[in-house]
């Protein structure tokens, strides 16, 4: 039936009959149960694709720690003087990671809009690759390992006096522990030539906690343009102090794979640090600490002192308590 309102016409609805009635009742609960599996099926879709981004990060983070425990193996294995190993692995590294900047078309954020953090990033980076690489030289990988694994507590201390961050009590025991496994590990070296090389791979650990601190109070510092630009400030210094020139060219196939090595586990590290939470990429990345020593002795037949066994365990077992989460925090998290 039709009438006119206001000079439009509109079609009157049809009488509500009981079977439309019971039509419309039935709909609505299964309207809602559409709704509820439609919700269902996209939490479960979320989660998986949450599950496989942390499995995805945690393969990345793992591969990272793996790769940088060969530093030591290549430094000892090839027969040239430091500097020499150190242009060479930072010429080739370099070379690596501008090509994947270049695949990633990120030169402009990577180098020119780097800023002064990640200028200080670049320098600081570079003087701590001088110090770790010459430390392989002077020490054993064990010693250079373990007290390279201090650095993510180091980094509370640092950040604790300078972004007056607090520091937690596992941490805080952590950092203890920590500083005592890494004086237990030096011990062992005390009155021999061992000395030095732990001494440069505290330097190392020093370099690398402050620039965890900078990524922290900067955290849109990029990683790749500071990473590479730290191996090219390196080279004219290597050939100042020593002759990368004079380098024999069955060398330089080693030192090739060293700095895609290194560029393969920087850029793993990086992108494997997005996808899962800090705590856990920092824990997961001690992995090298026992991961190194174990290919040393096993390649290079080193075998750790005692020392190193023990400060070592007391390193490992503070890195692993410190990543313990106070219960009151966890509650406010959640909250």
């Amino acid at each position: 039936m039709v009438f006119t309102l206001n000079n439009h016409r509109v079609e009157k609805p049809p009488p509500m009959t009981t079977q439309n009635t019971s039509k419309a009742t039935t709909s609505k609960p299964r309207i809602n149960a559409d709704q509820n599996t439609v919700k269902a099926s996209t939490s479960g879709a979320i989660d998986q694709e949450n599950t496989a981004r942390i499995k995805r990060g945690i393969l990345l983070v793992v591969l990272s720690a793996t790769l940088f425990s060969l530093a030591g193996i290549f430094t000892k294995s090839i027969q040239a003087e430091t500097w020499s190993i150190i242009a060479w692995r930072g010429i080739f590294a370099a070379l690596f990671l501008f090509l994947w900047i270049g695949y990633q078309k990120s030169f402009t954020r990577s180098f020119l809009q780097m800023g002064r953090s990640g200028l200080l990033v670049a320098i600081i980076g570079a003087m701590g690759t001088a110090a770790f690489l010459s430390a392989f030289k002077l020490t054993s990988v064990a010693n250079v390992s373990l007290i390279y694994a201090a650095a993510p507590l180091l980094a509370a201390i640092i950040a604790w006096i300078w972004l007056k961050e607090k520091i937690t009590k596992p941490v805080a025991w952590g950092c203890f522990g920590a500083i005592s496994g890494v004086l237990i590990v030096v011990s062992g070296s005390l009155g021999q030539i061992n000395l030095k090389g732990d001494l440069l791979a505290l330097i190392m650990t020093c370099s690398l906690a402050v620039i965890m601190v900078i990524y922290r109070r900067y955290p849109n510092t990029p990683s790749a343009g500071p990473t590479a630009l730290s191996s090219l400030l390196l080279i004219p210094v290597c050939f100042y102090f020593g002759s990368p020139q004079n380098i024999d060219l069955p060398e330089l196939i080693p030192l090739a794979l060293f700095g895609l090595i290194f560029a393969i586990a920087a850029i793993s590290l990086t992108e494997g640090a997005k996808l899962i939470p800090s705590g856990q990429a920092a824990l997961v990345s001690s992995l090298e600490t026992p991961i190194a020593p174990f290919l040393a002795w096993l390649i290079l037949s080193e075998q750790p002192t005692p020392q190193a066994v023990i400060g070592g365990f007391v390193i490992m077992t503070a890195v692993i308590y410190s990543q313990r989460t106070h219960p009151h925090t966890q509650r406010s998290k959640e909250n």
